[in-house]
């Protein structure tokens, strides 16, 4: 299920009879950048490199702190072992969301640099092809009752596997071009008893998710009525 590769103070992880020769430079911006092969880049709190690579298009996180504690230790965790790091718990959750058929990106990395008791992380995924988040999406058009649907069946078959998101937000729901819909970034996200009432807090936060980029940006296509239906089609779905 696992495959975890020791190279001094830096621990890699990859997904069992991964076929890629993955090493220390993947997580390495600089060594992309010298192959020609970054494609774009996402600005945010952080930079999000995404590159071309054998088997479609990769996705190099780094882990960032956020708040005020992310001033004083920008990417600096407390290690307590490996099992207990963020970067280890989400791509092993991605590998599980994954082989359970959910709609996840693809794991193909991770890595950990431990330093007496600090880490950093890093995680590779696998780009989801001609995707766009709902927050890029409504920037531009409003969403269809059909795509509004397949949002709310989605979050509803996560829930009914017990997943909970730590932060599920408009910009952490992808659709493609086929009208399929996509979570990503699982950091702290975990495992619940199935449709705990934990979940429903994931449902308030993409509300409030909602209202915020309305409030925030001068063209954006939602109205109060589309909540009312993904609200309502989420609660049959469960």
């Amino acid at each position: 299920m696992l495959d975890i590769i020791y190279c001094g103070n830096h621990t890699l992880l990859t997904a069992a009879n991964n076929p890629l020769n993955i090493s220390q430079d993947w997580f390495v911006p600089s060594y992309w950048q010298h192959k020609a092969a970054i494609i774009a880049e996402k600005k945010g709190r952080s930079t999000t490199w995404f590159f071309d690579y054998s088997k479609g298009i990769g996705v190099l996180r780094h882990y960032w702190r956020g708040g005020l504690i992310g001033k004083l230790f920008s990417d600096q965790y407390l290690y307590t072992g490996l099992k207990n790091t963020r970067t280890y718990k989400e791509y092993l959750l991605l590998i599980e969301l994954e082989e359970r058929g959910l709609n996840v990106p693809k794991p193909i990395a991770a890595q950990v640099a431990a330093t007496g008791f600090i880490y950093r992380g890093d995680l590779i995924t696998q780009a989801i092809p001609k995707a766009e988040s709902l927050l890029d999406i409504l920037k531009v058009r409003p969403l269809n009752n059909n795509e509004i649907i397949k949002v709310a069946a989605t979050i509803a078959e996560f829930h009914r596997q017990g997943v909970f998101h730590a932060d599920l937000n408009i910009n952490n729901i992808m659709l493609d071009d086929t009208g399929k819909v996509y979570l990503i970034d699982f950091d702290r996200g975990r495992l619940v008893k199935p449709l705990h009432s934990s979940l429903y807090g994931n449902i308030q936060r993409l509300r409030r998710s909602f209202e915020k980029e309305k409030s925030r940006n001068n063209s954006f296509y939602w109205a109060s009525g589309q909540w009312q239906l993904l609200a309502s089609t989420y609660q049959k779905e469960t």
